[in-house]
């Protein structure tokens, strides 16, 4: 089933001169992790906020479950979740507080705090107030504020930044569970590894405009090398020799390595997705 559709999306803000958004087309499936990626300004959040009801006016159309999202009114809030990339606490409240406070808001059942605060490791700060947390702390809490109502679609605005390896890794689990239990997610990020790690396809926005759409897979075969590194040991040192992956099995240059040297590693020469969003669009992630 398809939840979200984008038809021609356009969106211009006032006094500028410039579309944010010109001509987006895309859908998003139920259980799908879909994203967004580009560099800042590429109007990724613009088309986010326009999915979550926060900005109107747009051109071309945009629906959640069949309708703009500006017209469901409040029930609309009760399906979807929003975790920004900037965190809004209330900074005198500890983050329980914060959760217990938001949780009052639904009309439905609602996740116990506690145990969210455990899926990210912030269980033994839940009683600090969260002015005192760090920005990665602060991000944890308001991606699982944005679960607290289980809801059908999610929007995650950079979900691990500011996290160190350990606590980004906790969020992307909760993301792939959310996923195999089919639930949607809509990810926006500059963060190519994030992209890779988590999405079942990636659209890569530059300008206001959707570049290229397809799996990471897809993306990265597109822009492959179709070479073969071979790191074997040559005495003390270990050295690297490209082969052909057309016919590399039966390769008499590789077939002469391996029974003269010991072999480390083998590795495809793919293309990373920010080597194919350079390749596609002329401009870095930054």
């Amino acid at each position: 089933m398809t939840v979200v559709e984008v038809n021609e999306l356009t969106f211009t803000y006032p006094k500028s001169a410039e579309p944010a958004v010109k001509g987006m087309s895309f859908t998003v499936d139920q259980g799908e992790v879909f994203g967004f990626l580009g560099p800042s300004g590429a109007g990724k959040s613009t088309t986010q906020k326009i999915l979550t009801g926060l900005l109107t006016g747009h051109g071309g159309q945009a629906t959640v479950w069949g309708k703009e999202p500006a017209t469901w009114g409040s029930d609309y809030y009760q399906r979807v979740g929003v975790s920004f990339e900037l965190p809004n606490h209330y900074h005198k409240l500890t983050a329980l507080e914060n959760l217990r406070f938001f949780a009052s808001l639904y009309r439905g059942p609602t996740e116990d705090p506690m145990e969210l605060l455990d899926r990210v490791g912030l269980a033994e700060h839940a009683h600090v107030r969260t002015g005192a947390y760090s920005k990665g702390m602060a991000m944890r809490l308001v991606f699982v504020r944005a679960l607290l109502h289980r809801p059908e679609l999610l929007f995650l605005d950079e979900p691990t930044s500011g996290m160190d390896p350990v606590n980004a890794r906790r969020v992307k689990d909760v993301i792939r569970e959310i996923s195999a239990e089919g639930r949607t997610v809509f990810l926006t990020t500059h963060d190519m590894t994030t992209a890779d790690q988590l999405c079942d396809r990636v659209a890569f926005v530059n300008e206001g405009t959707i570049a290229a759409l397809d799996t990471p897979a897809e993306h990265k075969v597109s822009r492959s090398r179709r070479l073969v590194r071979v790191t074997y040991r040559d005495g003390d040192h270990l050295s690297d020799k490209d082969f052909p992956l057309d016919g590399f099995a039966d390769d008499p240059g590789f077939r002469a390595l391996t029974a003269d040297h010991h072999i480390e590693a083998l590795h495809s020469q793919e293309a990373g997705l920010e080597d194919v969003f350079i390749d596609v669009t002329g401009r870095t992630l930054a």
